[in-house]
């Protein structure tokens, strides 16, 4: 294989970590915005589907350079939503 070869398929490889990334990051944000709308309403809610993207997204974080993401716990949501008041 060609040298541009193999950098045009790094690339391409590269490119859709990038992507993959960018779709679960917008995933995880849209849990934690639902989670924050459901405290604020004093409606249960759990972290558990902001932690399985979160996972997800350190996985690809340990393949290339993608940054890390911290677990995200109840009481950093009703934090947040107190901070807010």
């Amino acid at each position: 294989m060609s040298v541009h070869k193999a950098l045009t398929l790094h690339a391409q490889k590269q490119n859709q970590i990038f992507i993959e990334f960018s779709l679960l990051d917008r995933q995880r944000e849209d849990y934690i915005q639902r989670a924050i709308e459901l405290c604020k309403a004093e409606k249960d809610f759990t972290t558990d589907q902001i932690n399985q993207i979160t996972l997800q997204i350190n996985v690809l974080a340990n393949q290339r350079f993608i940054p890390t993401r911290k677990l995200v716990t109840s009481e950093m949501v009703h934090s947040y939503v107190e901070s807010l008041k």
